[in-house]
């Protein structure tokens, strides 16, 4: 399963909700593109043991959430949300 977050902004946390256990990686644009010609990528997270899964986004750019159940096949019900960055008090 993917979800495509389009622009996010570096420092804003991504928020995984599962259902089940499953593989939870959030690529750039560029590792996204490795990723699907089966090619050696980088990517944050890895197997979901709790929900939710709070990745934080290290720089600006266009990022994919990915979900896998490790080789196994069938629905993963999730949901995906952006969260704005903490204002730091000045």
């Amino acid at each position: 399963m993917r979800y495509d977050l389009g622009q996010v902004a570096a420092g804003a946390t991504v928020a995984v909700t599962l259902r089940q256990r499953a593989n939870v990686r959030l690529l750039d644009a560029h590792n996204y593109a490795r990723y699907q010609r089966d090619e050696d990528f980088r990517a944050i997270g890895g197997k979901a043991i709790k929900s939710p899964v709070m990745l934080k986004v290290p720089s600006a750019g266009h990022w994919y959430v990915i979900l896998d159940l490790d080789g196994g096949s069938g629905p993963i019900r999730s949901s995906v949300r952006v969260l704005k960055m903490a204002r730091s008090a000045a």
